[in-house]
Parts: C-alpha cells; sequence; structure tokens
C-alpha cells in the first residue's frame, strides 16, 4: 500500500508538470511514447509488473474509454480488467483472524508423540484414553492427525520393528553376502562373491570366476559354512538379493545349519547397504587404482586388501577400531610415537604404519 501510494503521488506531480507544458510538446512526447512501447512488443519478452504497477495501470483504465487501451497499455484488455476485479476484492477483504479450531498446544502434541513412540502396539483411542487418565481432553481426530503429521502409522504398522531396527538387534548374528564384477584390461568380466559381518564388518572373500552359476556359489557357501563353525556367536542370518545365480541349493546350506536367508525387496539396494558400502569401499582404495589384466592377479589382489581391511583400515563405524581385534592399537605406555615404520602393500598403493620394536 506505501508503495502505491508513493507511485500515486509520483504520478500527481508530473501530471502538474505537464499541464504547464505546451500542446505541442505533449503530443510529441505521447508520439515517442507510443514508439517506445511497440519497439517492447517487439521484444517479445514478458514485462515484469509488480503489485503497485497493476494498480496504478488498473486504476488508470478507469478514467480511458475502453478503445484507447490496446494503444496506451503494454497488457490486454482483459488483463487491465481482472487487476481491476482483484483491487475490488481486496477493498472488501479484511482479515478476519485465522479460521478453524485453534491450534493445540505443543507440549500436548510433544506428550501424543512420545506416548506413541513409546508404545507401538497402542491405537489413537488407547492414546486418547491414556491422556484421559492424565486429566487430557483431546479429541480421537487430533491425535490421529498427530501422528499422521509424524510419520506415525496405526498401531498395527508401527508394532513391528523397521529395518533399520531389524539389523541392529540382528547384527552381531547376521552376515550378508552380495556379487560384484571386475572388467580386466581386456574387458573380461570376472565375478567376485563376498561375504561381510553386519557387526564386525569383516570380510570373507568367497572366491573369483568368469562364470558364476549355482553349482559353483554354493560349493563356496558350504566353504564359508566350515569356516563359521568357530565362531564364538553363531549366524542366524543370512542376507541376500534376489540374484538368480543364490539358488535354492545356495540357500539350503545355510538353512540346514539353522541360519534363516533374507531376501531383500526388487531392486532396493539399501536393503543391503552394508554389503554395497563395501563394494564401493573395495572400488575406491583398490581396483580403481590398478589394471587387471586376468582372473590370477584378481586372486592375489583382492585377498591382500582384504586382509588390510580387516586388520589395519579403522571403521567410522566401529569408533576407528579394525573388524580383526587383533589389528587394534595397543596402549602406547612410554613409547615414543615417533618411532613409526610404513609398510607398503600392493606395490604402495596401501600405507600400514606400525610402532618400531
Amino acid at each position: 500500500m506505501l508503495s502505491f501510494l508513493y507511485l500515486a503521488l509520483g504520478r500527481i506531480v508530473e501530471l502538474l508538470v505537464l499541464l504547464c507544458r505546451s500542446r505541442d510538446a505533449k503530443e510529441l512526447e505521447i508520439l515517442v511514447l507510443r514508439h517506445e512501447l511497440r519497439v517492447l512488443r517487439r521484444q517479445g519478452r514478458r514485462v515484469r509488473y509488480q503489485e503497485h504497477d497493476r494498480a496504478l495501470l488498473a486504476a488508470f483504465s478507469r478514467a480511458l474509454p475502453r478503445a484507447r487501451w490496446s494503444t496506451a497499455f503494454g497488457v490486454r484488455p482483459a488483463t487491465l480488467l481482472r487487476w481491476h476485479r482483484r483491487m475490488v476484492r481486496r477493498r472488501w477483504t479484511f482479515d478476519s483472524g485465522r479460521p478453524g479450531r485453534p491450534a493445540l498446544d505443543g507440549n500436548l502434541v510433544a506428550l501424543v508423540v512420545r506416548l506413541a513412540r513409546e508404545n507401538p502396539r497402542w491405537g489413537h483411542r488407547r492414546i486418547v484414553g491414556e491422556l484421559a487418565k492424565l486429566g487430557v481432553s483431546v479429541s480421537e481426530t487430533s491425535v490421529r492427525n498427530i501422528l499422521k503429521a509424524h510419520s506415525l502409522g496405526p498401531a498395527p504398522r508401527r508394532s513391528g520393528p523397521s529395518w533399520r531396527g531389524f539389523i541392529r538387534q540382528q547384527a552381531h548374528s547376521m552376515i550378508a553376502c552380495d556379487f560384484f564384477t571386475v572388467e580386466t584390461a581386456s574387458l573380461r568380466r570376472i565375478y567376485v562373491l563376498f561375504f561381510i559381518e553386519i557387526q564386525t564388518r569383516r570380510v570373507h572373500l568367497a572366491g573369483c570366476t568368469s562364470n558364476p552359476d549355482g553349482t559353483w556359489a554354493t560349493q563356496q557357501a558350504r566353504n564359508l559354512v566350515m569356516e563359521l563353525e568357530d565362531r564364538h556367536d553363531p549366524v542366524r542370518f543370512l542376507l541376500h538379493d534376489r540374484d538368480t545365480k543364490f539358488t535354492a541349493a545356495f540357500d539350503e546350506v545355510f538353512q540346514t545349519q539353522g541360519i534363516r536367508v533374507i531376501k531383500t525387496p526388487i531392486q532396493a539396494p539399501n536393503a543391503n547397504a552394508h554389503a554395497e558400502r563395501w563394494v564401493r569401499t573395495v572400488r575406491e582404495e583398490c581396483l580403481d587404482w590398478l589394471l587387471i589384466f586376468g582372473k590370477r592377479q584378481l586372486e592375489r589382489t583382492l585377498p591382500i586388501y582384504i586382509d588390510h581391511y580387516n586388520r589395519q583400515r579403522p571403521h567410522r563405524a566401529l569408533g576407528l577400531a579394525t573388524p580383526d581385534p587383533r589389528g587394534n592399537p595397543v596402549p602406547l605406555g612410554k613409547h615414543s610415537p615417533t618411532r613409526v615404520h610404513r609398510i607398503d602393500r600392493l606395490g604402495g598403493l596401501l600405507h600400514e604404519y606400525r610402532r618400531a620394536a
């Protein structure tokens, strides 16, 4: 409104100045302005009008005949009429306050969310009843809207643990597996099967092959089961995707050992995020920096990197510890931290540091 009043005052002053000018000068200026208007219309660019510009042009249109609008203004007559209707609506519109019910108290909303999260089997009616016991009166609709706004579904959908919660609860007894591919210098594709322990992030290399099939994968599963027999915490769950290379015989090897096989949803790599993240790690830190010529070289390279990953590489999810406890450092004591030796692996691609004796 202030900008409109300022603009209107400026135009009034200009009108008073024009009254003092001669008729010939006014007509010449009108011709110049009309020519500039034609030039702007030929540009094809859309003019951006501010709100006070629209209001002033709509007001001027009331003082000019309708037939002169097309030559005097740079917008269509329908646009001027729409701007004028908007001015009329605002003239008779006043702020009557926010309609509807007043918003619920923030403490009440927090209490409803707390009850829903601490009691996942409670529905909105049960929460209303619990609040009534506390002397708080709230409708079922309000509670239902609060739960919906905080992405808390109905009680049956909140009763079971989430996928992330299930992984965290069972991480100590869960192992995941997956394939990834390596392209050799001759564009030959080699498939690598690996297993990773979710709790410790320890990686087990199953094998490499150019022709993976169900028989080969099943044999690698048997080898892993024999390797895990001495594990302190028995494996209860095996997680893998729905790749056809994971056949029924592959799953049966683990099921006979009392291990439940869980298949991730279709096209959901985040469901097996730990395995996917390790594939990215081995590529960024090792394979992307080497030129692999064949399967034999890959079978020599991957065990070296996996040994480095398990025993020497700090892991953020483990508090900067290593997956294998034997690689964690001992207290420094009186030894000088400057007496450190570097060990190069894979031709200097990997560096390992150890204190001197």
